[in-house]
């Protein structure tokens, strides 16, 4: 089988979902490494024009994408273009003959379904969904000029503040720490803030928080937020609206606490705390400082 993998950078390194898609892939077939260039700033929509035009040549089996916010938007497009069959936000990859059997969450996180897609495909991988192949070398990548004038785009630069700590990206992070409306306020952040720090988490949220203005819309979790699967997920004062939990249940080991014994997060954690969140973080920051002193 032939397989592409078509890598994204972030601050000038390939983002790790590249490493773990063509880590899993090398188990299927031939792994080829792609990288869109020639473009100011991404663009989807460029990036899929040239990916086509190059897959149209050499017929790859299977792309493989990145289910980033950027890469999410690159398949789909890839995808129609190339009149393909496309799965996203997939979880797991085996061959079943002529064709592959991906596993992804449906209905809101609410099931796992097993699909079956006909080659030749697109397949959208969720960040985190494999682990990295150990004593595996991730090829060169090779370079695909996409022409930003072709599709009639310009472009227009800004600058974003730098995030405090530079935390890694929500969707990508390995630790999520995440907080509710039981925070009571945006004041209430810079606990979460310090745990976060002393983690190396990237901060989430629910989305009634988000909606309040206490944190920024990028850093929302749940069904019309980000998708999350890291190792570890702290829920702070998440009571666990179906919404929310459909953003983090692939979560590998979720920790939640809130003050109410009956709230819904506890039945998808597996560890819970009921308790007041705000005895809770003081004395948890403190004792991940200690351990992690002591390590």
């Amino acid at each position: 089988m032939k397989i592409w993998i078509v890598g994204e950078r972030k601050d000038g390194e390939l983002r790790r979902v590249t490493a773990e898609m063509a880590g899993k892939a090398s188990d299927l077939g031939e792994v080829t490494v792609l990288e869109v260039t020639g473009l100011e700033r991404p663009s989807p929509r460029a990036a899929a024009t040239a990916l086509a035009a190059k897959a149209a040549a050499e017929s790859p089996d299977l792309i493989l994408i990145g289910a980033t916010a950027a890469g999410r938007d690159l398949a789909a497009r890839l995808a129609a273009k190339l009149g393909r069959a496309y799965a996203a936000d997939c979880t797991d990859l085996a061959p079943a003959g002529d064709a592959l059997e991906v596993r992804r969450p449906m209905y809101a996180g609410k099931i796992r379904a097993t699909v079956t897609v006909p080659l030749p495909a697109v397949v959208g991988i969720r960040p985190n969904a494999f682990p990295l192949r150990s004593g595996y070398a991730l090829p060169a990548p090779l370079a695909v000029a996409a022409d930003p004038a072709a599709e009639g785009l310009s472009f227009v630069r800004f600058e974003a503040a730098a995030r405090r700590g530079q935390r890694p990206e929500l969707a990508e992070a390995r630790v999520v720490v995440s907080g509710g409306r039981g925070l009571k306020g945006p004041e209430a952040w810079t606990q979460v803030e310090a745990l976060a720090d002393v983690l190396g988490a990237a901060l989430g949220a629910s989305r009634a928080v988000t909606d309040a203005g206490w944190r920024p819309n990028e850093e929302q979790v749940g069904q019309t937020g980000r998708t999350v699967t890291p190792d570890l997920y702290v829920a702070l004062g998440i009571s666990g609206a179906i919404q929310h939990l459909a953003g983090m249940t692939s979560s590998k080991v979720i920790v939640a606490v809130n003050k109410d014994p009956d709230a819904d997060i506890f039945k998808v954690c597996d560890y819970g705390v009921v308790g007041d969140v705000f005895e809770f973080l003081p004395a948890f920051t403190a004792a991940a400082k200690a351990a992690k002193a002591g390590s």
